[in-house]
Formats: structure tokens, C-alpha cells, sequence
């Protein structure tokens, strides 16, 4: 079974969704390493599934540094959604941090897959809850504790992220910098080999 059809299925605890009737809605795409999916300041076209890879969203700053917001791994969805219900330009870049195969989907096939098919209208607010959640407990714990302990909760919720991601990349979303970061790491590999 198609990846997003398991996805949907698991998540909404519906057993059957029609995958022939859905999948024709997306395009498959293959990016390489690196590759830029979405540019910041051009119109938001498609909304990405990720099927195989890792991809991030982010922002350049004014002083020319990128602030990543978002990851996505397999079975997770990427896009400025603003931008794209809006057919608006992007106040974001998605890049591939992995060769990476993803499902996208144009905002009228969208539109239209959700007037077809009550249950994708329920997947897609299920996760945008999901995603909701998950924003918000980032911006508490960036806020509110300790850089060290929020890298140790992440580690510990994410530990394929520490894997995957690159460290400069991953430092910009904990919102540490790349030494600070690479300071922890040490630290954590020193206590591990102390006990």
C-alpha cells in the first residue's frame, strides 16, 4: 500500500480510504540533495508528502543567516500554507537535506480532493492539530529552558533528527549556534565515556 494511504489510514483510524481515487490527485517528484523545492518570495505552487528524505523550511534573516522552522521526514507534510491557500509568494525556502522523493499536490487539486473526499478533510485537520501542537511546545521550550536540557529533550522525542540533520542546520532550528551546539555534543560524548 502507497505510503500516504497507510498515512492517512493510521491516522484517521479508517481502514478504507480508496488509494486509486486519491493518489492521481499528487505528482511524484525526486529532488537531489540540496535541491531547492520552494524559493522564498515566489509563489507557493505545491504542498509536498514526503515519501523518502528530509527536507527543511527556512528564512534568511537580515543579517543573511537562515533561521530554519520545519523538518520533514518520512510520512510528514511541508509547505508555507499560507502562501499556498493564498497562491501567494513564500516567505520561505524548502530545501532537500537528503535525495528525497515526495507526493505534491497543487492548491486546486487540493481544494478539490477535499470536497471529494470528507475523509482527507479530516486527515489534513488532524495533522495541521498535530502540527499546531508541536510548534508550540518548540517556542516554550526555546523560551522557557535551559539550552542543554532542551537539547536532551529533543535528542530524546527525535532522535533520528540528531541522525540526519546536519549540524549547522539543526543548530538554527534549537536556536543555538553551530559551536554552542557542537560544545554540547562533546560534553554529552564525555559524560557518556565518564559513566
Amino acid at each position: 500500500m502507497h505510503p500516504l494511504i497507510q498515512h492517512i489510514q493510521k491516522i484517521t483510524s479508517d481502514s478504507g480510504v480508496d488509494g486509486d481515487a486519491i493518489l492521481p490527485f499528487f505528482e511524484t517528484k525526486i529532488f537531489k540533495k540540496k535541491d531547492i523545492l520552494q524559493e522564498e518570495d515566489k509563489r507557493c505552487l505545491w504542498y509536498f508528502f514526503v515519501i523518502k528524505g528530509c527536507l527543511r523550511l527556512y528564512f534568511t534573516d537580515y543579517n543573511g543567516v537562515e533561521q530554519t522552522m520545519q523538518f520533514a521526514l518520512e510520512n510528514w507534510w511541508m509547505t508555507d500554507l499560507n502562501a499556498f491557500r493564498s497562491g501567494q509568494r513564500s516567505g520561505y525556502t524548502i530545501q532537500a537535506l537528503e535525495a528525497t522523493e515526495v507526493l505534491a499536490i497543487t492548491a486546486a487539486n487540493y481544494e478539490l480532493l477535499m470536497a471529494k473526499f470528507p475523509i482527507t478533510e479530516s486527515y489534513f485537520r488532524l495533522i495541521y492539530e498535530r502540527a499546531y501542537a508541536a510548534s508550540l511546545l518548540r517556542i516554550r521550550m526555546i523560551s522557557r529552558m535551559p539550552k542543554d536540557e532542551f537539547y536532551e529533550l529533543f535528542q530524546s522525542r527525535y532522535p533520528e533528527f540528531i541522525q540526519r540533520i546536519p549540524q549547522k542546520v539543526l543548530a538554527s532550528f534549537l536556536g543555538f549556534t553551530p559551536e554552542y551546539l557542537s560544545e554540547l555534543r562533546k560534553h554529552k560524548v564525555k559524560g557518556k565515556n565518564n559513566s
